[in-house]
């Protein structure tokens, strides 16, 4: 069963203290999902700082204020970065120009270096293609087509060179603590989650969630990915580890006890929508936003399209890749899934 100890988040620029040497922040961000989770680490000299929010002026004062208070004016010496997202990596490199070292998995560092350097006025046009594979609505492809896209360097500060790079199966100490690293995938590439062998303390970033599934999404940077199958098998190779004792310091929402039970929520989640999305098929062929509807099962707004059709991408390719689904080109540009004969 799935408890949650701290109902109460943390006020911006405040800390729950979770364990000794331990300090949980609340980041807000300016998105549905409002906020993101960061983590404080005692250490000797100094702090060792997990995820950090978005690249913003509101963020920075936040941790300013942070600085001065709950981390009794001593300095940032370490930041981690569980993955490469923007609400997680976005002050890296203030907090490295700082004087802090910023340590990362090498994939996430990689990704994150480079989006930063990879600024679009405009949808490149392999987007556009992906989108209109995917069967984006004809009109908010061609609003889309005009807009400025989302950009890394918008709300993530630049990165420097040089890092230190993380290592699934590898171990780091901080907090008076011995972790093991541990990565998964789907949601990122090699995202690091952290197992303290002293007690009961896993740090879960976006990989380890209590009530929300992270997004598994496919993008025009990678078509053919499958990142759903490598969530399944991530989920999966995280369940000989877990303990019900293990308290669970995830990237969003509270922290959680239950992890045995939650993780297989989140396969059976996986195979839940895979089979409604058959069912769906069983009467197709459809586009990737002609399933939406048995997918999410609610209505998916403006704001949400984006991630939705990823994500309905994602489960379509876990399918194409199992066989169990076959794809014709449309006369709109569009694929069309259908099951397998």
């Amino acid at each position: 069963m799935i408890h949650t100890p701290h109902d109460t988040p943390p006020e911006p620029g405040h800390a729950t203290r979770i364990a000794e040497d331990v300090l949980w922040f609340r980041v807000p961000l300016p998105m549905v999902l409002n906020h993101v989770n960061a983590y404080a680490l005692r250490d000797a000299d100094g702090w060792t700082l997990i995820d950090t929010g978005l690249d913003t002026g509101r963020t920075r004062a936040l941790w300013e204020a942070a600085l001065a208070g709950p981390l009794a004016g001593l300095p940032v010496r370490r930041m981690i970065v569980t993955h490469h997202h923007p609400d997680h990596v976005g002050l890296a490199g203030w907090f490295q120009a700082r004087g802090a070292e910023v340590c990362m998995p090498r994939t996430a560092w990689l990704m994150a270096r480079m989006l930063v350097l990879d600024e679009q006025p405009l949808p490149s046009a392999e987007t556009l293609a992906h989108w209109q594979g995917a069967g984006m609505d004809p009109a908010l492809l061609d609003k889309r087509r005009a807009e400025r896209p989302f950009n890394f360097c918008d709300v993530v500060h630049p990165l420097p060179l040089g890092f230190t790079r993380l290592h699934d199966g590898g171990s780091i100490r901080m907090g008076g603590r011995d972790w093991d690293i541990r990565f998964g995938q789907g949601h990122a590439p090699d995202h690091a989650t952290f197992w303290s062998r002293d007690d009961h303390l896993v740090i879960g970033g976006d990989q380890l969630l209590a009530t929300i599934s992270p997004n598994l999404g496919v993008y025009a940077t990678e078509p053919g990915a499958d990142p759903v199958g490598e969530w399944l098998e991530s989920c999966a190779g995280f369940q000989p580890l877990a303990r019900a004792d293990h308290l669970v310091l995830p990237g969003h929402k509270l922290p959680f006890t239950g992890l045995p039970d939650r993780l297989r929520h989140l396969i059976d989640n996986h195979h839940g929508a895979l089979q409604r999305l058959c069912d769906h098929l069983a009467n197709g062929p459809f586009s990737a936003v002609e399933c939406f509807a048995p997918l999410f099962k609610r209505e998916i707004d403006e704001s949400s399209y984006g991630l939705a059709l990823v994500e309905a991408v994602a489960h379509l390719n876990h399918l194409l890749a199992q066989g169990a689904v076959a794809r014709v080109r449309r006369a709109d540009g569009a694929w069309a899934y259908h099951l397998a004969r």
